[in-house]
């Protein structure tokens, strides 16, 4: 299936979107710091990564209930049990919500290592790997320099950034598949390209059009040189799509109570507009994912239409929160931008006209400048603050105050006491318990939002009653009596 990339001088294909290869610059061929260069930036990603993320858990700054969702699932996988989300509701099954399997992959690790951070350190080092493909193409087909500065580049992207900054999420998983699936295609490897990315079918429902995209665009650039190979990637795109529609159809419907796939009501949810809706926030998306990052030229990549299902789904939702920049939706598609700018700079690097080889000359280096300034405003500025690197004492004492909560007790919650008791819990969300009285409610009251606990407590169970056990920085613990 695979075919051996042609030389640099054999090359006669008339397809502008199929470059012809060039010989490899100095300083990548054989051992040497170089062929070290993507393994140290992504060491240091992991670092800066990782202080981010734990340090916004250490100072109890979870934005979602999600980290506390993900460590439900993946502490039934480490156990052997279904993957129970007691939070999305009492015995939930997490396959009936989205199909991320995938997340299993973690379970053995988390057994050794109970606990949220795990979590946040593994999805760190996978968004850090990602950048050892991005960089290590950018080098193989632009020298060292240039492979260097987009790596760079690529690893303080904002979407990763932001990605970091939200608790955790599957599509950690999803990044480096498509950063090494699209290596891959830019080095021709076709095999590998289908290979890296297939797995993408268990990481999210709606990655199966990207991994059909992928294909797809394989079938392109291999159609010339090695037809069985284009017909190999057609039909992984059949199987791409196929996926996708058994896997909203039925598989996801299988496992939901409702028989449904609750996700359908995010695309509804209008006031009329359709895709026009918000359309100035998404203008703006689309602004920073091709501006910054790229200098507009990815769009001369016919690899950047591997972004389009992400930004697809994400535009005809009638959901704001899809529309924009921040949370994590736009880690799939960094690798894409960038590996898509590599494509366009080794195709228009021969160009005839001279102002287009020096703006593609200087790209590189600008765009690594840019990924540089924007991060003071992102959340890798964090690193440069001593803050991050203390626990406030208001967090050691909602954790002693937590701590009162025997091991195995069933607790009702809010987002910022979650983190702290699913590890060792069986957790619900507040309002969710279905019928179920707790043991235990734990309040974040800190916006003073309950006037009356006690009150509270029996409106949300009349059949028990509960007290107020303790108190911390606006924290509430309740027991049932």
């Amino acid at each position: 299936m695979p075919t051996p990339a042609p030389s640099a001088t054999s090359n006669t294909s008339s397809d502008p979107h199929i470059p012809a290869p060039a010989p490899r610059p100095s300083g990548t061929d054989g051992p040497g710091p170089g062929r070290r260069d993507p393994w140290l930036i992504a060491v240091v990603l992991f670092v800066g990564y990782s202080i981010v993320s734990v340090g916004r858990y250490r100072h109890l700054g979870q934005r979602s209930w999600d980290l506390g969702i993900f460590e439900q699932v993946i502490r039934s996988y480490a156990h052997l049990q279904a993957p129970i989300a007691d939070l999305k509701g009492p015995g939930f099954n997490i396959l009936g919500d989205h199909f991320s399997p995938v997340t299993a992959l973690l379970a053995p690790l988390y057994r050794l290592f109970p606990s949220p951070v795990t979590l946040l350190l593994a999805q760190a080092a996978l968004f850090a790997l990602s950048a050892v493909p991005v960089t290590r193409a950018a080098a193989g087909l632009l020298g060292r320099r240039r492979g260097f500065a987009l790596g760079v580049a690529y690893g303080l992207s904002w979407g990763l950034q932001q990605a970091v900054d939200f608790d955790f999420h599957e599509i950690c998983f999803a990044v480096p598949l498509i950063a090494f699936s699209l290596e891959a295609l830019l080095a021709r490897r076709w095999r590998a390209a289908l290979c890296w990315a297939l797995p993408l079918v268990l990481v999210k429902e709606d990655l199966g059009l990207t991994l059909a995209v992928i294909a797809g665009v394989v079938a392109l650039r291999a159609r010339r040189d090695s037809p069985r190979a284009a017909g190999y990637a057609t039909g992984v795109a059949v199987f791409g799509v196929v996926a996708i529609a058994v896997t909203l159809l039925l598989v996801i419907p299988g496992f939901n109570t409702s028989g449904a796939y609750d996700y359908w009501d995010k695309v509804s949810e209008s006031d009329g507009g359709g895709p026009l809706d918000g359309i100035d926030t998404k203008l703006r998306t689309l602004g920073w994912l091709l501006i910054p990052t790229s200098g507009l030229l990815a769009l001369r990549s016919p690899i950047l239409l591997v972004a389009l299902p992400t930004l697809g789904w994400r535009f005809v939702s009638g959901y704001p929160a899809y529309w924009g920049t921040d949370w994590h939706y736009s880690a799939v598609l960094m690798p894409v931008v960038t590996l898509a700018l590599v494509d366009a700079l080794v195709i228009l690097r021969r160009s005839t006209r001279a102002w287009l080889r020096s703006y593609v000359h200087h790209l590189p280096a600008a765009v690594a400048a840019a990924s540089l300034a924007l991060t003071t405003s992102l959340p890798l500025s964090a690193v440069t603050e001593g803050e991050i690197y203390r626990k406030p004492a208001r967090v050691s004492a909602i954790e002693r105050l937590l701590a009162g909560i025997p091991d195995g007790a069933s607790v009702e919650a809010n987002i910022a006491p979650i983190s702290r008791l699913t590890a060792r819990c069986r957790v619900f969300w507040i309002t969710n318990t279905r019928g179920i009285n707790p043991d235990f409610i734990a309040l974040d009251n800190s916006r003073k939002r309950y006037q009356d606990v006690e009150a509270y407590a029996r409106a949300l169970h009349p059949d028990a009653r509960y007290a107020v056990t303790g108190t911390a920085y606006g924290v509430v613990l309740l027991k049932r009596g």
